[in-house]
């Protein structure tokens, strides 16, 4: 079950004037998410018609007019990610096609992410391909959520707004009573720090800790040190995804091994891909904290695991984009 957690604003938003002509569309990926977005907004979701033909080529219609309308389309480009990217396309073509005034491509996961630069030879840079088809499809702006790298920003060539998850994560653990104990977080690798290091800022000025580890392959993860002290501490593990567990798996292990009292498991997307359920649920962790950028379906969900939903950040960030407000601001 995904918890609804009440961030920044304590009452309703005033209520959008039909004039102002703002429209709240969603792909097939996270419906739910994109249905309390919209209730956050005090809006319904807009009617589209989406179909497929027989050999899996996809049809899409808006049903009903957007011209001249601000219109937000709602797509996490989770699994299966080459459908879901290839349908948020489509849809941005239907609108651009049907006159929208301004269309913006609401990622709550941005797919392919993790190709952000070339680290060996002859190797494609996905985040930024990714980001081309969405300007060249007709987007004309972008909000997505906690990136994989800061600088996949500057991939794109057209305004994008960056939002973060982590205030609903840490309002969760102040929530449990957890800022009260002896905590430290933990980035489960050197490339993590910056996120680890601005998450413990905001828990009281926490302690902070650092998993060296070194890649053998993609997905095969082998730890080599740990720098910092976490003997008779919560380790609170803080990463941006779990994808198949392994990091953050070994991470748990390694700090259980260095003397954690207990360990915490906190991300903002649920991949979990194989054999991450496995993973997670093998007693390294007291609890798995995500959030509902991704849905994750009834059989990957288990005891142990929280889902925070962080439909009021984009709700804000949608009504405030419209409004020409700052969306930095919610955050400070």
């Amino acid at each position: 079950m995904v918890r609804s957690a009440p961030f920044l604003r304590p009452s309703p938003l005033p209520p959008v004037s039909e004039s102002n002509r703002l429209k709240i569309f969603s792909g097939s990926a996270n419906p739910a998410l994109a249905q309390e977005v919209a209730r956050y907004l005090g809006l319904d979701l807009g009617p589209i018609l989406r179909k497929r033909f027989a050999d899996g080529e996809l049809y899409i219609q808006i049903q009903e007019s957007i011209r001249g309308a601000d219109v937000y389309l709602i797509q996490p480009t989770c699994r299966p990610v080459n459908d879901h990217l290839m349908e948020l396309l489509v849809i941005i073509d239907a609108c651009r096609r049907a006159s929208a005034r301004q269309i913006t491509a609401v990622l709550p996961y941005y797919g392919y992410a993790r190709a952000d630069r070339k680290t060996a030879g002859r190797e494609a840079i996905t985040a930024k391909l990714v980001a081309n088809m969405i300007t060249q499809a007709g987007a004309h702006r972008v909000l997505a959520m906690d990136l994989h790298s800061a600088q996949i920003q500057g991939y794109f060539d057209i305004p994008l707004d960056h939002v973060y998850a982590q205030p609903v994560l840490q309002a969760y653990l102040k929530e449990k009573g957890l800022l009260e104990e002896d905590i430290v977080v933990v980035s489960p690798d050197v490339g993590g720090v910056a996120r680890a290091r601005a998450f413990a800022k905001k828990l009281k000025e926490a302690p902070l800790a650092i998993i060296d580890k070194r890649r053998q392959a993609h997905n095969d993860v082998e730890v080599m040190n740990l720098i910092g002290d976490v003997r008779g501490k919560i380790a609170i593990l803080v990463d941006d995804m779990i994808d198949t567990a392994g990091t953050i798996s070994e991470g748990a292990k390694l700090l259980r091994k260095a003397g954690a009292k207990a360990v915490y498991a906190c991300a903002i997307h649920p991949v979990f891909s194989d054999p991450a359920i496995e993973r997670l649920q093998g007693g390294l962790f007291e609890e798995v904290i995500v959030t509902n950028t991704i849905p994750v379906p009834p059989e990957k969900q288990f005891p142990g695991l929280t889902i925070l939903s962080v439909a009021n950040v984009l709700g804000e960030a949608i009504w405030r984009i419209h409004e020409d407000s700052s969306v930095s601001s919610m955050f400070h």
